[in-house]
C-alpha cells in the first residue's frame, strides 16, 4: 500500500552559482539614492570575481531596505539585513560579516566615498596569503581626497594619534572605514568586539593585539553624493569610551564606560544645582539637595537615552515611563551607594575610599538595573 517515495530530479545549478569568494558588507542608513549606484560600481569593479554584497540597514526611514530588496529580487548576489531597534555602524558591520558566506569580507560605506576599484587588489593580497587584513589608508603615499573637509580630517588625525599611542596600534589609519579581512580571523575576534560605536576597524586591530598581519593601500576618497553621514556629534565620546574599554582589556564594556561618564556629568549638574539653591535662591539644604538629585537624574536620563542607549532610544510615552523608572532605579542606587560607603567607612575610616566605593556601587547598580528595566530590549 505504501509506495516508495522517490526523490525528484535535482534542480540544475544556475550558470553563475559558484560560491562567492568575496562578501562586501555595506552598512546603510538613509542611503536609498546610493545603493543602486554602488551595486553597479561593484558589478563593474568585481567582474570575473565571485562576489556577494550584504547591505545591513538600520531600518532607514527613507526605505533604503526596500531598494535593496528590489535589487535582490533581480540579482541573488544582493542580500539585505534589515535591523529593527538597533543602531550603530560597528554592530552593523559585525552582523553583516558574520552573515556572509565568503572566506573574505570587505567593509565599505554606501556614500560612494570609498574606492571600490581597489577591492580586487585587496582581495589578491588576502588570497595570496600576504595579509590577514588590508586597509584603505588615508595616511600613506598615494592617497587622494576629493571630499574630506579640513575639520573632519583634523579630528580624524587627532583620534588616530591618540589610538596609536594609547592602544599601541601600529597601522597608519586605524580610523579607516574601508578594509577587507579574512573571515576566519574575524570570527576569532568577533566575540570580543563592541557592537556599539563607529570605529570597527580600531576595535578589531586593538582586540587582535598585533596578531593580524596588516597591509595598507592608498585610495581616492570621493565626495558624498546623497544621504547623510552615519557619524554624529557623539562620535567623540564613543571613541573615548572605546579607547578606555580597550585599555581595561575589555573588563568593562563601552556602554558601561559611557554610562559612567554620563554619571560624572550628573555629579557636576547635581553640585551646580545645589550651589544655586543654597547660595542664590537661599532655600534650605534639604530642598536644595532634593532639587539637585532630581535635576541630576533627569539630565542623566536624557544623556543616556541620547548617547549610551541611542540604539534603544525611548520615544513618546515610553520616554516618560522610562524617566519614572529611571528615578526609581537611581533612588535604590543611592541607598546602595550610602550603604556600601558606611560599611567601608566602618572598616577603614578613610572618607575618600568610602565615598569612591559607594559611588562605584551606585553606578554598577544603576547600570545593571537600567539595562533591565529602563532600556530593556524588546
Amino acid at each position: 500500500m505504501n509506495a516508495a517515495i522517490r526523490p525528484g530530479p535535482e534542480t540544475p545549478p544556475q550558470a553563475n552559482s559558484r560560491s562567492p569568494e568575496l562578501s562586501v558588507v555595506v552598512p546603510t542608513f538613509n542611503e536609498r539614492d546610493n545603493v543602486t549606484v554602488l551595486y553597479r560600481r561593484l558589478e563593474a569593479s568585481l567582474a570575473g570575481i565571485a562576489w556577494e554584497v550584504v547591505f545591513v540597514d538600520d531600518n532607514s526611514p527613507d526605505g533604503t531596505w526596500d531598494v535593496v530588496r528590489a535589487l535582490a529580487q533581480r540579482d541573488s548576489r544582493v542580500r539585505c539585513v534589515r535591523r529593527i531597534g538597533r543602531r550603530g555602524l560597528s554592530g552593523a558591520c559585525i552582523e553583516g560579516i558574520l552573515a556572509s558566506s565568503s572566506p573574505y569580507a570587505a567593509v565599505i560605506d554606501a556614500d560612494l566615498q570609498h574606492d571600490e576599484t581597489q577591492l580586487p587588489k585587496m582581495l589578491s593580497l588576502l588570497a595570496s596569503g600576504q595579509a590577514d587584513l588590508v586597509v584603505g589608508s588615508r595616511y600613506i603615499e598615494g592617497y587622494k581626497s576629493e571630499g574630506f573637509n579640513k575639520q573632519r580630517a583634523g579630528a580624524s588625525a587627532l583620534a588616530t594619534e591618540v589610538a596609536k599611542k594609547m592602544l599601541r596600534v601600529e597601522i597608519a589609519d586605524p580610523m579607516s572605514g574601508f578594509f577587507m579581512v579574512r573571515r576566519d580571523r574575524f570570527e576569532e575576534l568577533a566575540p570580543k568586539l563592541s557592537v556599539h560605536g563607529f570605529k570597527i576597524l580600531l576595535d578589531l586591530v586593538a582586540t587582535a593585539h598585533g596578531s593580524l598581519r596588516a597591509v595598507e593601500i592608498p585610495y581616492t576618497f570621493g565626495e558624498r553624493q546623497h544621504g547623510e553621514s552615519k557619524l554624529d556629534s557623539m562620535v567623540a565620546l564613543d571613541f573615548i569610551g572605546l579607547v578606555l574599554a580597550k585599555l581595561s582589556n575589555d573588563i568593562v564594556s563601552l556602554r558601561f564606560i559611557l554610562f559612567a561618564m554620563v554619571g560624572g556629568i550628573g555629579l557636576v549638574v547635581h553640585l551646580t544645582t545645589l550651589f544655586i539653591g543654597l547660595e542664590l535662591i537661599k532655600v534650605p539644604f534639604a530642598e536644595a539637595q532634593a532639587a539637585g538629585a532630581i535635576v541630576a537624574m533627569t539630565s542623566n536620563f536624557i544623556l543616556n537615552n541620547f548617547l549610551t542607549y541611542r540604539d534603544q532610544r525611548l520615544k513618546g510615552f515610553a520616554l516618560l515611563s522610562g524617566l519614572i523608572m529611571f528615578y526609581v532605579v537611581c533612588s535604590v542606587g543611592l541607598l546602595a551607594n550610602v550603604g556600601v560607603a558606611f560599611s567601608v567607612y566602618d572598616q577603614e575610616p578613610i572618607w575618600w575610599l568610602a565615598g569612591a566605593a559607594g559611588a562605584l556601587m551606585g553606578v554598577v547598580w544603576n547600570y545593571a538595573m537600567s539595562g533591565l528595566f529602563v532600556w530593556r530590549k524588546k
